[in-house]
């Protein structure tokens, strides 16, 4: 049996994980899908609460064992995905799984999960503003913030490609909106 999910997308730094969060705490019936990785936890993150760290061999494995509804390389050697084992555990207590993916991902999980899923695109209201974010959570090294803002071009230009686009020009708005939306999807 399949639920309803909702996947919410964007570009690094257009605040996708901050709406998620006001969703989770907003929406009692949501749960987090936790994602899989190859990278390892970044100082504040914890294994199975914000990913499931894997390593570049533990995550090819998975791929071989087709444990994924999807995943990608996102960098080289780079991985992210979506465990189906993650989205089961969630369905078989009749909740709704939210997805927190890039762009990528949360086309791929559309195309899998269709009618039953819908998709939100989260935008930075200027190019700018997303580069600002980037630079001021200082997460990532300047060589980093580049193949983000480059990536970050490539993945707005596919916003038309989801069910709803939200501009975060301000984080209230943006958030009474997403939770709108969801409430009506869920509700329908």
């Amino acid at each position: 049996m399949e639920g309803k999910s909702i996947i919410i997308s964007a570009p690094s730094g257009a605040g996708k994980t901050t709406i998620v969060h006001q969703l989770l705490k907003r929406i009692p019936s949501l749960k987090f899908s936790i994602s899989a990785c190859s990278r390892d936890a970044r100082t504040n993150e914890v294994d199975g609460k914000d990913y499931y760290f894997l390593g570049v061999d533990g995550f090819k494995a998975k791929v071989e064992e087709n444990a994924f509804l999807e995943w990608e390389e996102v960098y080289s050697n780079n991985f992210y995905g979506t465990l189906r084992s993650e989205v089961e555990r969630i369905w078989s207590n009749n909740e709704v799984v939210i997805f927190d993916v890039d762009v990528v991902g949360g086309l791929n999980l559309k195309k899998q999960l269709g009618k039953n899923a819908l998709s939100v695109f989260i935008k930075a209201p200027t190019f700018e503003d997303l580069e600002y974010r980037l630079r001021y959570r200082s997460t990532e090294t300047e060589e980093k913030i580049q193949m983000r803002l480059s990536k970050a071009k490539l993945e707005s230009s596919r916003a038309p490609e989801f069910d709803l686009v939200i501009v975060n020009d301000d984080l209230e708005r943006a958030c009474n909106e997403a939770e709108q939306q969801v409430l009506e999807f869920i509700n329908s």
